[in-house]
């Protein structure tokens, strides 16, 4: 892998609390980008608000300033989360799709390239700056953009099942699927929209869960873990 594309769910790194962040998980997180950042692999990471906001299912709110309050969540995950990282000697930045005063740097494939090559783990926060799409969708379109040789889901679930296993014990686990079958069959990936693009666009994936031991490592380097989504 030369570049890869890291997506982590908010409640993730939350940890236990389901809310805020669990520092011992986001530093376990750092260790392994650090790992892959000091073999060369250059590092994209998106990550959701679902630790501060869940939008889609507020009462009450108009959707657009909704969506605006989610796209905010995820700026402060991503500066957070960016300054753990630094702790652990690596350089980053946080980019975003509107201003965020001088706290983030305005997106450009130029300049995210430009901090690739200095080997800085770049953060793209704020979705696509627009409502009605997901982080998902806006994971999609970023690793599209910068040209990304896969998408690594970090998880809370360990990969793709035909059916939520926490309901149905007999829930089928995938070792590999096409993105054809995910909208064929409707599994649970990403959303329909990001689905879509990432098939267009030819953009793989991998889904594993976040707690697995050196999880994020070894999907970087190929190794089988999880789910295998491929473009065919």
């Amino acid at each position: 892998m030369r570049r890869i594309m890291l997506k982590l769910s908010g409640e993730a790194l939350a940890g236990q609390a389901q809310k805020g962040f669990d520092d011992e998980v986001i530093t376990q997180v750092a260790l392994q980008v650090k790992t892959l950042v000091d073999e060369g692999i250059q590092v994209g990471i998106v990550i959701g608000g679902g630790n501060f906001w869940r939008g889609r299912s507020s009462k009450g709110i108009d959707r657009t300033k909704s969506d605006q309050i989610g796209m905010l969540a995820t700026v402060m995950n991503c500066i957070y989360t960016s300054e753990i990282f630094r702790t652990e000697g690596m350089k980053t930045v946080v980019m975003t799709p509107f201003k965020v005063g001088e706290f983030t740097k305005g997106f450009s494939k130029d300049l995210a390239n430009a901090y690739f090559a200095e080997g800085t783990v770049v953060f793209f926060a704020g979705g696509t700056g627009h409502p009605y799409f997901s982080t998902d969708t806006g994971t999609v379109l970023r690793a599209i953009e910068i040209e990304a040789d896969t998408i690594l889901l970090a998880k809370s679930i360990d990969a793709v099942y035909d059916s939520d296993p926490a309901k149905n014990p007999d829930a089928k686990k995938y070792t590999t699927v096409s993105l054809s079958e995910v909208l064929e069959k409707q599994l649970q990936v990403v959303d329909l929209t990001a689905t879509i693009l990432a098939k267009e666009n030819r953009m793989p994936m991998v889904v594993f869960g976040l707690d697995e031991q050196d999880g994020i490592i070894r999907a970087a380097r190929g190794e089988a873990i999880g789910t295998s989504v491929t473009v065919d």
